[in-house]
């Protein structure tokens, strides 16, 4: 059985799925933000700006950009209503439509009487979009918050941004909680770019399409055919015999996570394969791969369900 990403047609593309401009609170220009992650060898980006009214709800315009080596996704970084800590909900819409209708959210702060957060991501996905939860750990997200938002498709594995201005980058302890109880999330590692800092170029998707294209590569992502990096590359993940085998770029660590404290590692050097047994995982309804290399640098497959 192995994941759909290393069995689908197609090829993999290089993208990053959160950025900002100078559309909202970024250091660059749209187009500029677009050169340089073409520049840098991305195939695709999405330019989330912040959907608030202090920035007149932008969803950039970023069709001008594309060409036949760089393509777009049209997307927004979306807020509204209270986490729990009274903090305002951040949600990543991407493959948002442009005349999507805005909440009222005129600042960073909630206001009384807006849109919930749950309400505007089921809002965005119904309209087409692929819902992610938003830097969790940065957000001070509660695992009731993380249970509420039941339209997201992702959980952000890892936010570059936040690693670099917080040491907040982290999502997986609430996509394993609600792997466990039975969501299907898929997980992806973005930039968060402002430019403003050294915030870019450190997390992004290798999404498995058969071009380099907007519609096919929304459709991608929201059936889970991709994986996220640092660096590593993976080149399969299956599930046969009794054990996970992994493929992948030079690796020092092969890991399978599961439910609960389920977890198993082999370790080694320049591993370009590795086998892990399942008897780990017997009462595991979920697995997922991370891969690292020499350097830390990670890689992390979609999760599989077992069973």
């Amino acid at each position: 059985m192995p994941l759909t990403a290393f069995s689908a047609p197609g090829r993999f593309w290089r993208g990053n799925l959160h950025t900002h401009s100078t559309l909202s609170d970024g250091g660059l220009p749209p187009d500029e933000v677009c050169r340089r992650y073409k520049a840098e060898g991305y195939d695709f980006l999405a330019l989330t700006d912040h959907f608030i009214g202090a920035y007149g709800y932008p969803i950039a315009d970023t069709t001008p950009f594309r060409d036949n080596a760089f393509t777009t996704l049209l997307g927004a970084e979306i807020h509204s209503g209270a986490m729990r800590n009274g903090e305002l909900w951040h949600i990543l819409a991407v493959g948002l439509p442009a005349d999507f209708a805005p909440p009222h959210a005129p600042g960073f702060d909630p206001v009384e009487g807006q849109e919930a957060g749950p309400e505007l991501a089921a809002r965005a996905r119904a309209a087409g979009a692929f819902v992610a939860i938003a830097h969790p750990q940065w957000s001070g997200m509660t695992l009731e918050d993380a249970r509420s938002i039941t339209a997201a498709h992702a959980v952000e594995i890892y936010n570059h941004g936040c690693a670099v201005s917080c040491d907040r980058p982290d999502g997986a302890f609430y996509a394993d909680l609600l792997l466990s109880e039975g969501r299907d999330v898929t997980l992806i590692a973005t930039d968060d770019a402002h430019f403003t800092e050294p915030d870019h170029f450190g997390g992004w998707v290798m999404v498995k399409a058969e071009a380099n294209d907007p519609d096919l590569l929304l459709e991608a992502l929201k059936a889970g055919d991709f994986y996220s990096s640092q660096g590593p590359e993976l080149r399969g993940v299956t599930v046969s015999g009794g054990e996970i085998t992994v493929a992948c770029s030079a690796a020092s660590v092969v890991m399978v996570q599961g439910h609960g404290s389920a977890a198993q590692a082999v370790h080694g050097q320049s591993m370009t394969q590795a086998a892990v047994p399942m008897q780990r995982f017997r009462n595991s309804p979920w697995i997922r791969v991370t891969v690292m290399d020499r350097a830390g640098r990670r890689a992390w497959s979609n999760p599989i369900r077992l069973g």
